[in-house]
């Protein structure tokens, strides 16, 4: 509880490891709050609990309270699965993909993901368990980073039609990304242009905590 209180003035840092996967993991208490961040990104809770949680907003938790399965790729901390859960009452199934096992280590430790009943948790590649799952999923929220940076893969058109197969009518697909220059601003201008035609309706909420841009896209049939 001190450790929480003395962190409205200066961020105290509780835990810090190394994973092979990534370079440094931290839980820190910050401004009352623990938090879960990577060397240069906020990876849970923090600003990315508020950036997500705009996103479904947006969305709009009317619509999520009544689906049936939710895929999320790259959980880390968990902090939108603890948004979907605690705040929007979501009680459908939950699936997470989460590349580092380290990380759910943490997250089950210090922010106790693994009490989450309607959640499982998958340790895989999120292209490959796309390539793999079966399932159709009303929501997909994508999250990946190393980091600051996120994988090309996300961009590519292969992976972009798979995911867009996974989804059910009128289902949604939640995507965080990073603008941090031009090449990345291109580079969205591109996504949004060009891969989602006439089934689809999209939308940015550019500028979200300075630096990410959301994507909400919406199947339409």
């Amino acid at each position: 509880m001190i450790k929480k209180i003395f962190s409205y003035l200066i961020p105290i840092k509780i835990y810090e490891t190394k994973s092979s996967l990534s370079k440094s993991i931290e839980v820190t208490w910050t401004n009352g709050e623990l938090v879960l961040d990577s060397e240069n990104a906020n990876y849970s809770y923090g600003s990315l609990q508020r950036i997500l949680r705009l996103g479904l907003k947006n969305i709009g938790y009317e619509k999520i309270v009544p689906m049936n399965h939710v895929l999320v790729l790259g959980v880390a901390g968990g902090s939108v699965i603890k948004t979907l859960v605690d705040e929007i009452k979501y009680k459908g199934k939950i699936t997470g993909v989460e590349i580092d096992p380290e990380i759910i280590k943490i997250a089950n430790t210090y922010f106790k993901l693994d009490e989450v009943k309607n959640l499982e948790i998958v340790i895989d590649d999120a292209f490959e368990f796309v390539l793999k799952t079966k399932a159709k999923y009303d929501l997909i929220i994508i999250d990946i980073f190393q980091d600051t940076t996120m994988p090309n893969f996300l961009f590519e058109t292969f992976f972009i039609n798979r995911v867009c197969s996974l989804l059910k009518s009128r289902g949604f697909i939640l995507f965080n990304t990073m603008l941090l220059n031009d090449s990345q601003n291109l580079r969205n201008k591109k996504y949004v242009s060009e891969f989602f035609k006439n089934e689809f309706q999209i939308k940015t909420i550019p500028r979200v905590e300075v630096h990410n841009e959301l994507i909400v896209i919406e199947k339409l049939n």
